[in-house]
């Protein structure tokens, strides 16, 4: 896979505190500067979260467009996406009004559910949070992804989760532009507690086994360290895949830009051989289903 681009996603926020990083963006003034900036240091998709909940999915949509008309108005070529929106139950039908909007080429769709939490003193995981995606609600997320033509983005956080994405590809129902990203996780995990698979190459190997044949894009993350640093970063390029990194996992001991880490990232690509993809070419590379916003 060596000369094939590299697509890097940069993942600027999610729930990372000021205290636990000054330099996380939150508003969207600073959400806006932060993507522009990493997007001209080599990040093709920019994810994030808002800071607002318990609002309905119209005022969430608003809130991601906040940030999203002053990027695009720079960048129209800029790939941007949302988080879930966070409700009494994860819901995903803030992507409705976002497709509406025309700004909005890539939507979300997590295909599994998992436990996420913190640990006690003796280390044991505590917290009453499932991350609840029932095959009816993955359905209903998939439908609006495919109605309003928005390539679906996979979190991937226990095995499982793969194997339905590529059940729905085996039954040709996965919409056009969907990529799958592999969310390795360090005994830290998300909130605290670890999940899923740790950050190595027999993990690795394991995700690889599932997607067998299937063609759908994929990136490697981990979740409480960092991704370039860790071994999954390099066999993932080396094997013809891409990169998912940003302050929303980050949990090495600095305290970081997603600039900085961005930069690592594309440093990485030049010693593997493999160039950095531009939205354009990243948004080919997916075959997203919609258009750019300067050729609507």
């Amino acid at each position: 896979m060596s000369g094939d681009p590299v697509i890097l996603e940069a993942a600027i926020n999610g729930a990372t505190s000021r205290d636990r990083n000054p330099c996380v963006p939150i508003t969207p003034p600073e959400i806006a500067t932060d993507a522009l900036a990493c997007i001209v240091a080599g990040a093709a998709i920019v994810h994030h979260h808002i800071d607002r909940f318990g609002c309905s999915e119209a005022e969430a949509a608003e809130r991601y467009l906040e940030a999203w008309r002053p990027i695009l108005r720079a960048r129209p070529d800029a790939l941007i996406y949302p988080t879930i929106h966070a409700a009494a139950s994860p819901s995903y039908e803030h992507q409705v009004p976002l497709a509406e909007s025309g700004l909005a080429r890539i939507g979300i769709v997590d295909p599994g559910s998992v436990n996420l939490g913190g640990i006690d003193a003796e280390g044991v995981p505590v917290g009453s949070f499932v991350y609840d995606n029932s095959y009816d609600k993955i359905a209903r997320a998939f439908k609006i992804c495919s109605d309003c033509r928005l390539g679906p983005s996979m979190a991937i956080y226990e095995p499982g989760f793969l194997r339905t994405a590529v059940a729905w590809w085996r039954a040709g129902c996965l919409p056009a532009g969907s990529m799958v990203k592999l969310y390795f996780s360090t005994d830290q995990g998300y909130l605290g507690a670890p999940f899923g698979l740790p950050p190595t190459a027999r993990a690795l190997d394991v995700y690889l086994e599932i997607l067998a044949d299937c063609d759908v894009p994929w990136a490697v993350s981990v979740v409480g360290g960092d991704v370039v640093a860790s071994e999954v970063a390099r066999l993932a390029l080396e094997r013809g895949g891409h990169l998912h990194l940003g302050l929303e996992f980050y949990g090495g001991d600095r305290r970081p830009t997603n600039v900085e880490l961005v930069t690592e990232a594309v440093q990485l690509c030049e010693e593997v051989g493999r160039p950095v993809a531009t939205p354009d070419q990243a948004a080919t590379i997916l075959g997203l289903p919609r258009p750019r916003l300067d050729r609507q």
